[in-house]
């Protein structure tokens, strides 16, 4: 007969808010894998220019950007040059943004495996944020080699120090993106109208964030609103580093670290807690 103690794993249907099993995702890294490179091949699968899409899509938003906001506009740039100035917004939003956009379905999306066999749930959503970081891995590296060719030309680009602390820019906004999109995600199990906010809202949040236009550009009450945006300070310091000039203090990068830490964790809390009745509702 066999007993308990010979399972090496035993699944409980009920536990507690702050039983989250954090070490099944190490346990499970192997599926993890599998999942990054799920994602990462299959994007783009079936297409013409395959993972060129990664540098076709950041090279023409960046023209569409520079036409429209910086020739027909005229939006300062802050003496930068415009090209370079959009790109370097949207190599960091398009990251936050792909990985909220992209883990707020995740119960939804998955609901037939997640019903059929057992795994720790949040293995996806981690995949899913991995996988958006090789996409970064891309872009930012489109954007270096931009990013020299303005050096070279001479232009008033002036890095400085402040790029070292570029794995924790990309920390904060994994943990943003990663904690609001599960919370999204928890949320539409029920709520399924999320979905449809989602989808415009992050469109209208961008506008929100400096991507197109220095923070220099904003005064008054507008500014302090924009500031409240946590992902202002990671673009702001982003173009401080690379490019030279903000009009931020740096310290408000205190502010992101800490709202992406308070997201992510209330985001795994309430995950852990859906994660158990979902198909219920779903």
């Amino acid at each position: 007969m066999i007993t308990h103690e010979e399972w090496d794993l035993i699944i409980r249907p009920q536990r507690s808010w702050w039983d989250l099993r954090l070490g099944e995702l190490w346990r499970y890294r192997d599926l993890v894998r599998l999942f990054v490179w799920r994602d990462f091949v299959a994007y783009y699968k079936q297409t013409i220019l395959g993972p060129l899409w990664y540098l076709i899509q950041p090279v023409l938003t960046t023209l569409v950007f520079t036409v429209i906001f910086g020739n027909i506009a005229k939006l300062s740039t802050d003496g930068l040059p415009p090209f370079l100035f959009y790109l370097a917004g949207n190599t960091i939003w398009s990251y936050f943004s792909g990985c909220l956009m992209s883990t707020s379905n995740t119960f939804t999306a998955n609901a037939g495996i997640f019903g059929k066999v057992y795994f720790p749930r949040l293995s996806i959503p981690v995949s899913v944020t991995i996988s958006n970081l090789i996409s970064f891995a891309i872009r930012f590296g489109l954007f270096l080699a931009f990013w020299c060719y303005f050096l070279l030309m001479g232009s008033e680009v002036r890095p400085n120090l402040w790029i070292l602390v570029l794995p924790a820019l990309v920390l904060m906004m994994a943990g943003m993106g990663l904690g609001l999109g599960i919370i999204v995600s928890s949320l539409t199990s029920k709520y399924r109208d999320l979905q449809h906010l989602v989808s415009f809202g992050v469109q209208l949040l961008m506008y929100a964030t400096p991507v197109i236009y220095p923070l220099s550009s904003v005064q008054g009450i507008w500014r302090w609103l924009l500031i409240a945006n946590p992902m202002t300070p990671v673009i702001e310091i982003f173009r401080l580093a690379f490019l030279g000039t903000s009009s931020l203090n740096p310290s408000y990068l205190f502010y992101s670290a800490f709202f992406a830490v308070i997201v992510f964790f209330i985001g795994v809390l309430i995950f852990n807690r859906v994660e158990t009745t979902f198909m219920d509702t779903v």
